[in-house]
Protein backbone atom coordinates (compact mmCIF):
# COMPACT_ATOMS: atom_id res chain seq x y z
CA UNK A 1 0.00 0.00 0.00
CA UNK A 2 1.12 3.56 -0.64
CA UNK A 3 1.47 6.03 2.21
CA UNK A 4 -1.71 7.79 1.08
CA UNK A 5 -3.63 4.50 0.92
CA UNK A 6 -2.61 3.76 4.52
CA UNK A 7 -3.63 7.28 5.56
CA UNK A 8 -7.00 6.92 3.80
CA UNK A 9 -7.57 3.58 5.55
CA UNK A 10 -6.84 5.18 8.94
CA UNK A 11 -9.22 8.07 8.19
CA UNK A 12 -11.93 5.48 7.40
CA UNK A 13 -11.12 3.49 10.55
CA UNK A 14 -11.38 6.58 12.75
CA UNK A 15 -14.64 7.67 11.07
CA UNK A 16 -16.20 4.45 12.36
CA UNK A 17 -15.93 5.73 15.95
CA UNK A 18 -18.43 8.36 17.01
CA UNK A 19 -16.72 9.93 20.00
CA UNK A 20 -13.20 10.64 21.15
CA UNK A 21 -13.24 8.16 24.03
CA UNK A 22 -13.72 5.39 21.45
CA UNK A 23 -11.01 6.89 19.26
CA UNK A 24 -8.59 6.98 22.22
CA UNK A 25 -9.40 3.32 22.91
CA UNK A 26 -8.58 2.55 19.27
CA UNK A 27 -5.28 4.45 19.56
CA UNK A 28 -4.45 2.46 22.72
CA UNK A 29 -5.31 -0.78 20.90
CA UNK A 30 -2.98 0.15 18.03
CA UNK A 31 -0.23 0.72 20.59
CA UNK A 32 -0.81 -2.74 22.05
CA UNK A 33 -0.48 -4.23 18.54
CA UNK A 34 2.82 -2.44 17.88
CA UNK A 35 5.53 -5.07 17.49
CA UNK A 36 7.98 -4.91 20.37
CA UNK A 37 11.19 -3.03 19.74
CA UNK A 38 14.32 -5.02 20.48
CA UNK A 39 15.74 -4.14 23.90
CA UNK A 40 19.09 -3.19 22.36
CA UNK A 41 17.37 -0.20 20.71
CA UNK A 42 15.93 1.15 23.95
CA UNK A 43 18.92 3.44 24.32
CA UNK A 44 19.31 7.18 24.76
CA UNK A 45 20.34 7.67 21.11
CA UNK A 46 16.95 6.37 19.90
CA UNK A 47 14.79 8.46 22.24
CA UNK A 48 12.75 11.11 20.45
CA UNK A 49 13.47 14.53 21.90
CA UNK A 50 10.39 16.67 22.51
CA UNK A 51 8.14 13.93 23.84
CA UNK A 52 7.04 14.19 27.45
CA UNK A 53 7.06 10.42 27.82
CA UNK A 54 9.88 8.20 26.61
CA UNK A 55 9.58 7.19 22.97
CA UNK A 56 12.18 5.04 21.28
CA UNK A 57 12.33 4.97 17.48
CA UNK A 58 14.75 2.78 15.58
CA UNK A 59 15.16 3.13 11.80
CA UNK A 60 16.42 0.35 9.57
CA UNK A 61 17.04 0.64 5.83
CA UNK A 62 16.43 -2.61 3.94
CA UNK A 63 16.37 -2.87 0.16
CA UNK A 64 15.82 0.87 -0.25
CA UNK A 65 12.89 0.97 2.17
CA UNK A 66 12.93 2.46 5.65
CA UNK A 67 11.42 0.38 8.45
CA UNK A 68 10.73 1.72 11.91
CA UNK A 69 10.34 -0.06 15.21
CA UNK A 70 9.21 1.89 18.22
CA UNK A 71 7.99 1.81 21.78
CA UNK A 72 6.86 4.19 24.51
CA UNK A 73 6.40 4.04 28.25
CA UNK A 74 2.97 5.75 27.94
CA UNK A 75 -0.03 3.96 26.43
CA UNK A 76 -1.51 6.83 24.39
CA UNK A 77 1.93 7.85 23.14
CA UNK A 78 2.66 4.25 22.17
CA UNK A 79 -0.56 4.33 20.14
CA UNK A 80 0.48 7.58 18.46
CA UNK A 81 3.90 6.25 17.50
CA UNK A 82 2.16 3.09 16.29
CA UNK A 83 0.07 5.24 13.92
CA UNK A 84 3.22 6.87 12.56
CA UNK A 85 5.00 3.53 12.10
CA UNK A 86 1.92 2.13 10.36
CA UNK A 87 1.86 5.05 7.90
CA UNK A 88 5.56 5.55 7.18
CA UNK A 89 7.31 2.21 7.72
CA UNK A 90 8.16 0.18 4.64
CA UNK A 91 8.49 3.09 2.23
CA UNK A 92 11.47 4.70 0.58
CA UNK A 93 13.12 7.66 2.31
CA UNK A 94 12.08 9.84 -0.65
CA UNK A 95 8.41 8.82 -0.27
CA UNK A 96 8.57 9.58 3.45
CA UNK A 97 10.14 12.98 2.84
CA UNK A 98 7.68 13.89 0.08
CA UNK A 99 4.51 12.83 1.88
CA UNK A 100 1.89 15.13 3.32
CA UNK A 101 0.61 13.55 6.53
CA UNK A 102 -2.97 14.76 6.07
CA UNK A 103 -4.50 11.97 8.17
CA UNK A 104 -3.42 13.74 11.39
CA UNK A 105 -5.79 16.64 10.66
CA UNK A 106 -8.50 14.52 9.05
CA UNK A 107 -8.94 12.20 12.02
CA UNK A 108 -8.89 15.18 14.38
CA UNK A 109 -5.72 14.42 16.31
CA UNK A 110 -4.51 18.02 16.34
CA UNK A 111 -7.74 19.18 17.94
CA UNK A 112 -8.02 16.38 20.51
CA UNK A 113 -4.50 15.91 21.82
CA UNK A 114 -3.15 17.78 24.80
CA UNK A 115 -0.45 20.33 23.86
CA UNK A 116 2.29 18.05 25.20
CA UNK A 117 1.03 15.03 23.22
CA UNK A 118 0.62 17.18 20.09
CA UNK A 119 4.22 18.37 20.48
CA UNK A 120 5.29 14.76 20.95
CA UNK A 121 3.49 13.72 17.77
CA UNK A 122 5.19 16.53 15.84
CA UNK A 123 8.53 15.41 17.28
CA UNK A 124 7.85 11.86 16.06
CA UNK A 125 7.09 13.10 12.54
CA UNK A 126 10.17 15.31 12.55
CA UNK A 127 12.44 12.48 13.73
CA UNK A 128 11.08 10.03 11.16
CA UNK A 129 11.64 12.55 8.39
CA UNK A 130 15.16 13.28 9.71
CA UNK A 131 15.97 9.57 9.57
CA UNK A 132 14.58 9.46 6.01
CA UNK A 133 16.74 12.45 5.06
CA UNK A 134 19.84 10.89 6.58
CA UNK A 135 19.25 7.53 4.86
CA UNK A 136 17.91 8.63 1.48
CA UNK A 137 21.19 8.21 -0.39
CA UNK A 138 22.38 5.00 1.25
Amino acid sequence: MTINEVQDELVEDFAFYSDWMEKYEYIIQLGKELPLIEEQYKQEQYIIKGCQSKVWLYPELKDGKLYFSADSDAIITKGLVSLMVKVLSGHSPKEILDTDLYFIDQIGLKDHLSPTRANGLLSMVKQMKLYALALQNK
